[in-house]
């Protein structure tokens, strides 16, 4: 009998299929599929932590996490259907000398002279992350991928930005849409800017949760077109309308999971509600008698969207069918006990279609969590050596792919 997992060993397997697209470099091609295994260790966790709620249940019992210090820049909409602000926070390499109490801890905003120079013509690789529901670039799992890939000296590997949905890490929604799951305009128009900007960058993208499945409906709409050079996708929802059915199956994902994310989500809205009640026939009052998620999702994204049904926006807004138009590297990372993005709504099929996409998956590690003894994250390492080793491939300008037929078989 195996007891491995008493010690905390995890099992880890990998989805994709037969062959996936090779990357060449100056060492010759290598499968992307072999990538990915290569740069993925053993999963050993916190063998007290073992399964996934408990994974889950921990990250409210966390220590302050990796300092990451922010410059903040707001940018305006360039699409009328979308219009209003959003803000991006660039990964800095000084404290500012005072702390903006507008701001979250360790952010501070761009000055207008130092935003009018921001432009390079380096060749650093460059990160943008994508947070989770109601989360933003404060939030302690994202900041322990960038640690390792970002020194804050400035000589730093890497550079990096998060993209803060609306209304969220404190900033202001300057109209009435807030944002939903499938909200891929702000990202679009971040990574045109960064391609503007910085012309020499390859350019990669991480998506966590929620962001994750926005990350990936931007992924399938983009195809071919695709800017960036790589992608890494953690905790996927993937098919939004299953995960949350899966929720209200049971006491803990109704009453603990699906009332938390509920009640952030009141609290975001309460905090933008002068702005956001303009945006379709919102009624405050039914929002703050909202419990669960779906009850929010029911009277926000319905009211402002058009969905008929909390349902209907869940299965437009899924990334689950995206899956198959990705047309650059990818790599998704899952635990298979994830309490939120529930095994049962990944599209392993799909995923097993697509030669540029590859999934791992462990047999526990729960929702963003993965915690190892001590309190460090395991999938902060797949996912940093990942990023590096499509990078290495792809840093060589005799980089090339056998790319599949145009249908993806």
């Amino acid at each position: 009998m195996d007891l491995s997992w008493l010690l905390g060993h995890a099992r880890v397997s990998f989805h994709h299929s037969k062959e996936t697209i090779t990357l060449a470099s100056k060492s010759g091609k290598t499968a992307l599929s072999d990538i990915c295994k290569a740069v993925t260790p053993p999963c050993k966790l916190n063998p007290l932590l073992f399964n996934g709620h408990l994974h889950t249940a921990w990250t409210a019992v966390k220590a302050a996490g990796p300092p990451i210090i922010y410059k903040r820049h707001i940018f305006e909409s360039d699409d009328s259907r979308f219009a209003g602000t959003f803000s991006v926070d660039f990964v800095a390499h000084k404290q500012a000398p005072e702390e903006d109490p507008t701001l979250p801890p360790r952010t501070t905003y761009f000055t207008e002279d130092e935003f009018a120079n921001i432009g390079s013509d380096d060749t650093k690789p460059m990160l943008i992350t994508l947070h989770g529901l109601s989360g933003g670039s404060h939030e302690i799992y994202l900041r322990h991928v960038l640690e390792p890939l970002v020194d804050q000296s400035e000589q730093g590997d890497w550079e990096a930005i998060v993209v803060n949905s609306r209304g969220c890490a404190m900033s202001k929604i300057t109209t009435g849409i807030l944002y939903n799951a499938r909200a891929t305009w702000d990202l679009r128009q971040t990574v045109k800017w960064c391609r503007k900007m910085y012309p020499n960058r390859p350019l990669y993208a991480i998506g966590y949760s929620l962001g994750a499945n926005i990350l990936t409906n931007y992924l399938g709409e983009e195809g071919d077109a695709c800017e960036l050079q790589a992608a890494v996708l953690c905790s996927n929802p993937w098919k939004l309308e299953v995960a949350c059915r899966a929720l209200q199956r049971t006491w803990l994902g109704l009453n603990v999971y699906s009332k938390t994310m509920g009640s952030s989500m009141k609290k975001l809205f309460a905090q933008h509600a002068e702005q956001v009640v303009t945006m379709g026939n919102i009624d405050p009052e039914r929002v703050a008698k909202c419990t669960y998620l779906h009850e929010f999702d029911r009277e926000i994204q319905c009211a402002t969207w058009g969905y008929p049904t909390a349902y209907a926006y869940y299965r437009d807004a899924s990334s689950a069918d995206s899956v198959t138009a990705i047309r650059i590297p990818t790599f998704a990372i899952h635990a298979e006990d994830d309490p939120i993005a529930v095994d049962e709504a990944v599209p392993y099929e799909e995923i097993e279609q697509n030669p540029y996409v590859v999934m791992c998956s462990t047999s526990t590690g729960g929702h963003l969590s993965w915690f190892e003894v001590g309190g460090t994250r395991w999938f902060s390492k797949p996912v940093c050596f990942c990023v590096c080793g499509v990078g290495e491939q792809n840093a060589d300008p005799m980089i090339g792919s056998e790319f599949p037929p145009e249908d993806g078989t």
